[in-house]
């Protein structure tokens, strides 16, 4: 009986960090803390991740990153950024991988986008905003209800 309590229990926690992790009530689009854009519109977001724009007005190398498709925050970032969700973005990848255009790189965790932007000059990526920390910047917001801030909003993050 003890461990079937212990395992609904530690199946409960592992639920409730999923939906942490759905509920993201801001999603931060995030540069290198060095990087000089200070901040970027939905349409020139949706170029970079559709890989039609592939450098910086510095001259830098885009690097874009995404999650997993089956990822809540690739979810809510694709739908608001563009447009479709990502199962749907297969074909348009198929499709570009014979002109040699690959998909952005796929990491598998907030902490990995956080190190792999922090340290890869050029690149681009999204996070939980309340994950925010000095390593990087961020130069978009992106709400719950699909909206693109430019200005950081009020972030209400568990402690």
């Amino acid at each position: 009986m003890r461990k079937r309590l212990f395992l609904i229990y530690c199946l409960t926690v592992l639920w409730l960090s999923m939906v942490a992790e759905v509920n993201a009530e801001v999603v931060a689009v995030i540069v290198p803390q060095g990087h000089t854009v200070r901040q970027i519109s939905s349409s020139e977001l949706a170029l970079i991740f559709w890989r039609k724009k592939l450098y910086w007005a510095d001259g830098k190398r885009v690097q874009a990153l995404n999650y997993s498709s089956s990822s809540p925050l690739r979810q809510q970032f694709s739908l608001t950024i563009l447009k479709s969700e990502p199962e749907t973005q297969s074909d348009y990848w198929n499709g570009l991988y014979f002109h040699g255009v690959s998909p952005p790189y796929v990491v598998s965790s907030q902490e990995a986008m956080l190190r792999f932007v922090a340290d890869t000059p050029g690149a681009i990526g999204y996070i939980d905003a309340c994950k925010l920390d000095g390593r990087v910047k961020a130069i978009a917001w992106i709400t719950v209800n699909q909206n693109v801030l430019n200005a950081a909003p009020e972030l209400n993050c568990p402690d």
